[in-house]
């Protein structure tokens, strides 16, 4: 069915409270203090953080007249990122306020419901309208009365509790799918540590020896940019290498035509791409399966065996290759790193047999990872469908 669409505002004549947190100084503050101090970065979208570590004390709190929170009220960062993002405080130990970029809804429990209520703000319904009614070229915003302009669907009360257990359900499943992939992550960390020791003090007496002994060749990218084209070959740019493989959000295209021009720059499977100048200057990805033969820009590309690349990558992405890379790449205003420079790095060097045993687990790891990433996506789409159905009046 669907339903009419009235003002948040409208909404909210009934809530117990609808104000913006409190105007809390530093000087206001005290890290022995008895009352917990919310910030926006416990502010997550649909999720509370818990993340701040900052406290005043009662008698301030009471001085300054602030809105003492209550387990279950919604909270609203008026700030990005992203805007108007909305979750439910879950409660603290000691009792808590909230800084004055946080909206606080505690609605009419007979009228509306808490939860649909955050899911409805997190929905693109809402979310699309607060951009609209945002301000600041900065530092963008929204005020609590251009909040209070918003439209937002208006089900029944029993509908709306309807609403959120379903989306609850969805969100807590996408929640377990995450906290899936972090502890595989963790687990890649202790077969590390299992295997070869703490890098930094080398407790097995590896031996240590130049990077260039462990591979077969550095080249370097192409240094002028192709011609994009909608569809055609990946070429992989610094952008696309994050957390030690290479990521598609952003990647470009290039035709064959152009691929022809920059033959030497082609990539392979197992190739290891350095970051060679910017921000993550000494940043590492390897070229997964799917981007095999794909073209790398202005990047080091590192030719290695397998189980080489798989450790190397490993190695250079952790706190350890850190540490190995900051004297080259700290040298100038901005950041660069050369083959040569690369090559020289000293890094502890196992035996091959048990680097191809390490990689063995580590790619066992990455198949369950790859099988919890695809159901993240699924759920995540799932997701996104039941929210857009759901404020229809189509759930």
């Amino acid at each position: 069915m669907k339903w009419s669409f009235v003002s948040l505002g409208d909404v909210l004549q009934s809530a117990e409270v609808f104000v913006d947190g409190d105007w809390v100084e530093s000087k206001d503050q005290d890290i022995n203090g008895d009352v917990r101090l919310i910030q926006l970065a416990d502010i997550g979208d649909g999720y509370y953080i818990d993340k701040s570590s900052r406290f005043l004390t009662s008698d301030k709190a009471q001085e300054l007249r602030c809105t003492f929170l209550e387990k279950g009220d919604v909270l609203v960062a008026r700030m990005p990122e992203p805007l108007g993002r909305a979750c439910i405080f879950l409660g603290d130990s000691k009792r808590s306020v909230t800084v004055v970029d946080i909206c606080i809804i505690r609605p009419n429990r007979q009228h509306n419901d808490a939860r649909w209520l955050m899911h409805c703000l997190n929905a693109p319904v809402c979310r699309n309208q607060m951009a609209d009614f945002a301000t600041g070229s900065t530092r963008t915003r929204i005020s609590r009365g251009n909040l209070t302009k918003i439209k937002i669907p208006l089900p029944p009360i029993e509908e709306q509790k309807r609403i959120a257990e379903i989306l609850d359900r969805t969100q807590s499943l996408i929640s377990k799918r995450k906290e899936a992939i972090e502890l595989l992550d963790t687990l890649t960390q202790s077969i590390f540590i299992e295997m070869f020791g703490d890098p930094f003090t080398n407790p097995k007496g590896w031996e240590v020896n130049e990077f260039s002994s462990q591979i077969k060749s550095v080249r370097y990218g192409t240094g002028s940019p192709p011609i994009y084209t909608d569809e055609g070959i990946p070429f992989i740019r610094a952008t696309n290498v994050k957390e030690g493989i290479i990521k598609s959000k952003d990647m470009k295209r290039i035709s064959q035509e152009e691929a022809n021009k920059i033959a030497k720059c082609q990539i392979r499977f197992g190739d290891l791409i350095v970051v060679r100048s910017g921000v993550n200057t000494g940043d590492c990805a390897m070229i997964l399966r799917e981007y095999d033969r794909a073209y790398a820009a202005f990047d080091l590309i590192v030719e290695l065996p397998l189980a080489n690349s798989i450790f190397y990558n490993f190695l250079i992405n952790s706190p350890y290759g850190k540490i190995c890379l900051a004297p080259l790449t700290r040298r100038a205003a901005q950041p660069h790193l050369n083959a040569e420079q690369l090559k020289s790095l000293r890094f502890i060097a196992p035996p091959v047999p048990i680097k191809e045993e390490f990689a063995q687990r580590i790619e066992a790891v990455e198949k369950l990872k790859a099988t919890h990433r695809a159901s993240l996506t699924e759920l995540q789409a799932l997701f996104a469908s039941l929210q857009h159905r759901a404020f229809r009046g189509e759930l």
